[in-house]
């Protein structure tokens, strides 16, 4: 029964996610928050959520993230730094409470939707600099879902504990199509193959990458 929404950016690890649980997934939302790589990123997620039948939404923020806060993610902010997400610059491509806003956005659109579950792709690596990708953040958060809404709606994060190599191999196995997802912060035409995400791409998906790199 198809009675679940899933944040979906159209990156690797909401993709296989997606892929994981095609049969549950209702309903697929993105969010256009002013960074510089949403239009990739969203491209590719029109492609995947219409090549697998799922309703696809995309809500702007960008007037609200992208315009008043503070990040080199966004059109707004500096250079995206080149380096390994375990590197401290990297904390300049945090947004703040990102993960925090749109959860309760999913939280509100699902309950509205009749939806009883939201999937969230938030892996073992973010933790390095994403405090709203954490367990510590993430399981109080569940417990705020439930008791702010009438049908007790649960928040799933299956990759908490897991690398995103991890999340590659489970991927590789249902055969999803890396070549038509994005992850490159700096949203030009090839993946710079530098910036934090890229790197983090490189080694994830080491032996069966078909990644065009700058």
């Amino acid at each position: 029964m198809k009675n679940s929404l899933i944040l979906y950016s159209g990156g690797m690890d909401s993709t296989v996610l997606l892929y994981d649980k095609r049969e549950e997934i209702a309903l697929a939302v993105s969010f256009n928050y002013g960074s510089k790589h949403n239009e990739r990123e969203l491209y590719f997620a029109s492609l995947n959520t219409k090549k697998l039948g799922i309703e696809h939404v995309k809500l702007d923020l960008s007037d609200i993230i992208g315009r008043h806060f503070s990040s080199h993610l966004l059109k707004t902010g500096g250079e995206i730094p080149d380096g390994h997400y375990q590197e401290p610059i990297m904390k300049q491509t945090v947004v703040p409470f990102r993960n925090g806003i749109m959860l309760s956005i999913a939280v509100g659109l699902a309950e509205s939707r009749g939806l009883k579950k939201i999937y969230l792709a938030n892996h073992f690596g973010d933790h390095a600099i994403y405090p709203d990708c954490t367990s510590a953040f993430i399981e109080p958060f569940k417990e705020a879902a439930k008791a702010g809404t009438y049908e007790k709606i649960e928040i799933v994060s299956p990759y908490v504990s897991i690398t995103k190599r991890d999340i590659a191999l489970i991927g590789k196995d249902l055969n999803v199509p890396f070549k038509y997802t994005w992850s490159c912060y700096k949203g030009k035409e090839h993946h710079c193959g530098k910036c934090g995400t890229c790197v983090e791409r490189i080694e994830a998906l080491e032996g069966f990458d078909e990644t065009v790199y700058a």
